[in-house]
């Protein structure tokens, strides 16, 4: 799937794909926390939400940010895990500041890999500064890069101010932003997602556990970041993966706001698990069959097979799935030339009482080039008599 397949597939997850319209959709447990948000990832299904785009303290959640952009410029080969980068002294004053710590000083050269554990893992400020400096040339720069790749994504409701979550006046996120952001990681970088799920880090003899206290309670959970201030509450971004019958299912859920760390483990817990039991993931289609073929004008070819990006899971309420009702909208008359992956059509699921389900992108699975001149002509006559 192309980064732009992916950002449309995960835009359309963080607004249309939402159950809340449903009648029949489950209650969601009492959620002790300011917000949430859960999304079933298979399906890009929103399963439950409050306060999902309320303007909330993202505090070290954050790092999300910084690590993908760490992980975009190893992918662009500015960076490699095995360079060494320096420590500022800006680096080592985040020591001064009362936040999480790697424990770096200017004195030593760590590992772009060794900060990304100390940022990932034990979300150290000091990590992120310096990892920072070492993709954006400065912390400012790096800033300017995280608001451009937040507006890329059409994250409207969030602003970054600082590389670390620490309380400063502007610097604001929500729960739907950050998770957009934590699927990014998944899906763009899944080669680097397994740092997510590393439960203790030891640098400078100094080992610290990982804060998410769900890698050692849920063996489903293999990620994803804490965070914390006295203004944020105590937040959670947690995801597991369970197998099914059918395949494997991803939820994502994103927790802003607890009282404690023990209770912001506990209410994602409780959201993942909900989630699992109250839906199940229907497999509608598979990626290498075509959803519907449809007529093309203009074209070398007559007819174009439309398919879904990836295999086609709905989340449905337990039970419902085999009541489930599906309609093609699609963009009439098809005019050649069609590009590959080209997005012409929507599968839209509804339950048996007509409730929406979910509205599923169809795009062209084979290029269609343009016919030539007389084939150009005929069909517009065709279509002008039609």
């Amino acid at each position: 799937m192309t980064r732009f397949l992916r950002s449309l597939c995960l835009a359309a997850a963080a607004a249309a794909f939402s159950l809340h319209a449903a009648a029949q959709a489950p209650q969601p447990p009492e959620i002790a926390a300011r917000g949430y948000l859960l999304i079933d990832m298979t399906a890009n299904q929103v399963l439950a939400e409050r306060n999902a785009d309320a303007p909330a303290e993202p505090a070290s959640l954050t790092k999300l940010m910084t690590a993908y952009l760490t992980f975009v410029a190893l992918r662009d080969k500015k960076l490699t895990l095995e360079q060494r980068l320096p420590v500022s002294e800006r680096a080592w004053a985040e020591r001064k500041g009362g936040g999480s710590l790697m424990f770096i000083d200017p004195k030593m050269t760590p590992t772009v890999d060794e900060l990304l554990r100390g940022t990932i893992i034990v979300s150290g400020n000091d990590s992120s500064v310096a990892l920072a400096e070492g993709v954006g040339g400065s912390v400012d720069n790096f800033v300017a890069m995280m608001n451009r790749q937040a507006q890329a994504w059409g994250l409207k409701n969030t602003s970054f101010k600082n590389v670390t979550g620490l309380t400063e006046p502007g610097h604001s996120s929500t729960a739907r932003d950050l998770a957009v952001i934590a699927q990014h990681i998944i899906l763009d970088f899944p080669d680097r997602y397994p740092y997510y799920s590393i439960k203790e880090y030891s640098f400078n003899n100094i080992r610290q556990d990982n804060r998410n206290l769900l890698l050692r309670r849920d063996p489903s959970v293999d990620g994803m970041k804490t965070g914390f201030t006295d203004a944020a509450g105590y937040c959670l971004v947690s995801s597991a993966q369970r197998d099914f019958p059918n395949g494997k299912r991803r939820l994502l859920s994103v927790v802003m706001g607890t009282d404690s760390m023990q209770a912001r483990a506990n209410e994602s817990q409780k959201l993942l698990n909900w989630g699992y039991t109250a839906f199940d993931a229907v497999r509608l289609f598979d990626n290498s069959k075509p959803v519907t073929t449809v007529p093309v004008w203009k074209g070398q070819v007559n007819e174009a097979r439309l398919v879904g990006e990836g295999p086609l899971f709905v989340a449905v309420p337990r039970g419902e799935g085999d009541k489930l009702k599906t309609t093609i909208e699609r963009t009439d008359p098809l005019v050649a030339p069609l590009t590959k992956g080209q997005r012409v059509g929507t599968l839209k699921v509804t339950t048996a009482g007509g409730a929406p389900v979910a509205a599923l992108p169809l795009v062209v699975a084979e290029e269609v080039p343009q016919a030539g001149i007389w084939g150009r002509a005929w069909d517009a006559i065709r279509l002008w008599i039609k």
